[in-house]
């Protein structure tokens, strides 16, 4: 997936200038496509000599005037030639897998402490999960359209986060030394 579908979901959804773009991706898309503010407007700039967007100069007092992007029909088409691609199975390409098979040749403590690490991390951003879940969709019985499709995204994320910190612990407890009474 390029950093362009993941702009044209968003545009699809509302329109907005790169910083509003910027800060939708820390707050949702981000956690699924990485990118960083100047990748945002990079990709902007080159979406929009492709047709693939439209911008709107808006006039600010003061200021100077703000670029609003939208999907333009040519985006909308792309979109839909992308969902409609048939895409390899996604991988899980992790680090942490791969020093644990190699486990045998480092610092067992360090390894230890990297998996606690995680660990915490993925226990953090689940909770944030079930913060939006039950902040932003009360009522999943009633969703439709995008709704939906929102809170289905979530729900693979809360999942994804409920195995990954699930299987720290199985590591951490399979490695811990025993304690000793």
């Amino acid at each position: 997936m390029a950093l362009e579908h993941a702009i044209l979901v968003s545009l699809t959804e509302q329109s907005g200038t790169g910083y509003e773009l910027a800060r939708r991706f820390d707050k949702s898309m981000g956690f699924f496509v990485g990118a960083s503010h100047q990748q945002i407007y990079r990709t902007l700039k080159r979406m929009d000599a492709d047709g693939w967007v439209t911008c709107e100069a808006v006039a600010q007092e003061g200021r100077p005037d703000k670029k609003v992007y939208t999907a333009s029909e040519s985006g909308r088409a792309e979109l839909r030639r992308w969902i409609a691609e048939r895409g390899q199975p996604s991988q899980v390409r992790e680090e942490l897998g791969v020093k644990l098979r190699g486990a045998a040749h480092g610092d067992p403590a360090a390894l230890l402490a990297e998996i606690t690490r995680h660990r915490d991390l993925h226990a953090e951003r689940l909770e944030l999960y079930r913060l939006i879940e039950k902040r932003d969709f009360p009522a999943p019985d009633r969703l439709t359209g995008t709704q939906l499709h929102q809170y289905l995204v979530l729900r693979g994320g809360i999942r994804v986060e409920e195995g990954f910190a699930q299987w720290c612990a199985e590591v951490l407890d399979a490695l811990s030394p025993p304690t000793t009474t």
